[in-house]
């Protein structure tokens, strides 16, 4: 939306106060995230002069425009995410028709494609996400993202590595993919194995790139085409992140995901046999309806077995329009909250066992933050913002890669000492 704006002369300011439009992005996934959401609307709002306008975008305009207009009084535009490529038109509607709300958020259409040739990429120092597309065909009992994005819409391989190519030239050193499911890429397209494809022509298309991080797979998906492409390219970093979100049947079943763990084990067992020092990454959910004791320990006992890397643990949310919000939410918050810490408290010592073992060996970091003497990065096992960090005595440049010898490890982030530079 910011490089739509820009290409048509309108300018970006640092304040609000400064603006004469106002886009507050929404989240809609999980409560906590609308009711901050909410919260930042409301707030601009309340700030808001008589001459500026308020538009709400994204995700909860998208699920829930109604509930937005009962309680911001002061939004002047809803913008779905399914058509942010609209944008400039919203803004033209604004100015010719004040005082006016401008409602443009479609049902029944999936994510546009339509992307006007903008960047579908934000760029983070040395790290960029690159969006492979959007909308999801899963219909797992507790989530929203179908209702709010609709169906998987695949982009097009020739924008992806166009894309690529510009991320290359600005000198990118990691392009993270990302989409709701990227082990769905290419189905809408009717490309055999897309994922595997893609990444085999992205590493083709950008050789100079170091670090190509592919997120959201889903289990079940991940056919031998992809992990034998990922096994071949150094590029392609040795991290999965695998959102399992339960390890008991019947829970599974519930929550209408695969429930063959036994299949997930295999295939975790294949993974770490095709790909040395993999970082395996997991999601999962803690007090789902009808989850007792027995399922939880279930759940502890799968934690403490497979001994992920990292994990990201969430209380269960009854969310209207999902198929689990027709079941009885009959775990109380306090026991999901109890279960979330005893499953985190088992990880945490996971988590240190496994970056004590790194001890004493070189990690090759990408360099996020710089003072003075210390430096702060990650390495193939840490994806920004979810995952941990590795903290550096010497000298080096943001962006750059470095060799650092690890001295020490904590629970989630390791440290160190600068060996040598990659400029």
């Amino acid at each position: 939306m910011v490089e739509l704006l820009d290409r048509a002369g309108i300018l970006e300011v640092s304040k609000p106060s400064q603006a004469d439009v106002i886009i507050i992005n929404t989240c809609g996934f999980i409560a906590p995230a609308c009711a901050e959401s909410l919260h930042a609307l409301q707030k601009a709002a309340r700030a808001k002069r008589k001459d500026q306008v308020l538009i709400a975008a994204g995700c909860l305009s998208q699920r829930d425009r109604q509930r937005l207009l009962q309680q911001v009084p002061g939004i002047d535009a809803i913008l779905g995410t399914r058509r942010w490529m609209d944008i400039l038109s919203v803004v033209h509607e604004l100015e010719t028709q004040p005082h006016q709300l401008v409602c443009h958020v479609p049902q029944n259409v999936p994510i546009g494609c339509d992307e006007h040739g903008v960047l579908r990429a934000v760029v983070q120092g040395g790290s960029a996400y690159l969006k492979i597309g959007d909308g999801c065909d899963r219909r797992c009992a507790f989530c929203t993202i179908p209702l709010i994005k609709g169906p998987a819409v695949s982009r097009p391989l020739v924008d992806i590595l166009q894309d690529a190519r510009q991320l290359e030239s600005e000198g990118v050193q990691e392009i993270i993919l990302i989409s709701q499911d990227t082990t769905s890429y290419g189905r809408d397209l009717k490309l055999p194995d897309g994922l595997a494809h893609l990444l085999q022509e992205l590493t083709r298309s950008v050789p100079q790139v170091p670090w190509i991080r592919c997120l959201y797979m889903f289990p079940g998906s991940i056919t031998p085409a992809l992990i034998r492409v990922m096994a071949e390219s150094p590029q392609l970093l040795h991290y999965l992140d695998l959102p399992l979100q339960h390890a008991h049947p019947a829970v599974l079943q519930r929550m209408k995901r695969p429930a063959d763990v036994e299949e997930v084990r295999h295939s975790i067992e294949l993974l770490r046999s095709a790909l040395p020092g993999l970082a395996l990454r997991s999601t999962f959910i803690v007090g789902f309806p009808g989850e007792g004791e027995a399922e939880f320990q279930t759940l502890l006992d799968f934690v403490a077995e497979i001994q992920f890397d990292r994990l990201g643990i969430f209380p269960y949310y009854s969310e209207p329009g999902t198929a689990a919000f027709e079941l009885e939410d009959d775990v109380p918050t306090e026991i999901k909250e109890e279960r979330l810490n005893r499953l985190a408290e088992l990880q945490e010592k996971v988590s240190l066992e496994k970056n004590q073992r790194w001890i004493g060996k070189t990690l090759q970091v990408l360099v996020e933050g710089v003072d003075r003497s210390i430096v702060v990065g990650r390495s193939y096992r840490d994806a920004p913002e979810i995952d941990g960090l590795v903290i550096a005595h010497g000298q080096a440049q943001v962006g750059h890669l470095v060799d650092v010898r690890v001295n020490g490890a904590l629970v989630h982030d390791l440290s160190g000492e600068i060996i040598d530079t990659r400029i």
